[in-house]
């Protein structure tokens, strides 16, 4: 495996639009040098990639993106979770370390090893993560300097059936789940999502994953930036685990875009007096 390009890429959408698409978890792309830490084989690294990966998920918000009537923005990680997580926090904060699988995943989706255990994250943390973190806040300043205002809608995808390594997998998996934020995430953002989400199956919230991904910056502190998380169930679009996409794509990419449209036909602001113990901020 080769490192491409870029580690990242914000791709432009309309000037006018506050929504950037977030995808952090769609690629299976692994530096050769990252690689060399990961004690799995080649066989045994493409099955992990497989279940840990959110195939797919950069098709859909690029289809969406084509069909949203304004443009969104998008911001896509171009490297595997497995190289970083860009959404779990860098430190003890990170509720995920339970199972080995802070910023630097030590162990896989059914608590195998995947690194050390002594692995000093450190160093692809400083190489990887900060500059993602540092990007996406920029991301999002770049939308309030334009509009006024940001959604970021983080777009995910989840199996149908729940692996070993999540935490909160006894609750419901439904074929949308929405994570929300109390201070982030405004009832009309979520009442549009369920909206949106109608025609592709039942739309639950923060069940199996919860909460939105928010620059620590503005974290609980500027209710102009606005977030959801949108957690789709891999087998109502895709062949489970890690294959080809099905027909129920283009429909999810439909419903993200009608979202999309009406967050931009919106001036919404984050409920007053409200503020979240569970956020993906960084």
């Amino acid at each position: 495996m080769t490192e491409p390009a870029v580690s990242f890429e914000l791709l432009p959408g309309s000037a006018e639009s506050p929504v950037l698409l977030h995808v952090p978890h769609a690629s299976r792309a692994i530096p050769d040098d990252v690689r060399e830490g990961i004690v799995l084989d080649d066989a045994a690294l493409e099955l992990e990639l497989a279940h840990i990966t959110d195939a797919h998920t950069a098709e859909i918000a690029e289809r969406a993106a084509g069909m949203a009537g304004t443009t969104p923005w998008r911001f896509v990680n171009r490297l595997s979770r497995l190289v970083v997580d860009p959404e779990r926090f860098p430190d003890e904060r990170e509720e995920m370390l339970a199972v080995g699988m802070g910023a630097v995943y030590t162990r896989t989706t059914h608590r195998g090893e995947l690194r050390a255990a002594d692995t000093d994250p450190e160093p692809l943390v400083e190489r990887y993560f900060r500059p993602y973190a540092r990007a996406m806040t920029e991301a999002v300043a770049g939308r309030l300097a334009a509009t006024g205002r940001a959604v970021v809608i983080d777009v995910h995808s989840y199996p149908g059936q729940a692996l070993p390594y999540e935490l909160h997998g006894s609750g419901p998996r439904p074929p949308v789940c929405l994570g929300t934020d109390a201070f982030h995430t405004p009832p009309d953002l979520k009442e549009a999502a369920r909206a949106a989400f109608s025609g592709c199956g039942e739309t639950g919230l923060d069940s199996p994953f919860s909460g939105t991904y928010v620059p620590l910056e503005y974290y609980g502190r500027d209710r102009r930036v606005s977030a959801l998380m949108v957690e789709i169930r891999r087998d109502t679009y895709m062949a489970e685990p890690g294959g080809p996409a099905g027909p129920g794509l283009e429909r999810l990419a439909a419903a993200l875009a009608a979202l999309v449209d009406a967050v931009q036909a919106s001036g919404w602001s984050t409920p007053a007096g409200q503020r979240s113990e569970c956020v993906r901020g960084w």
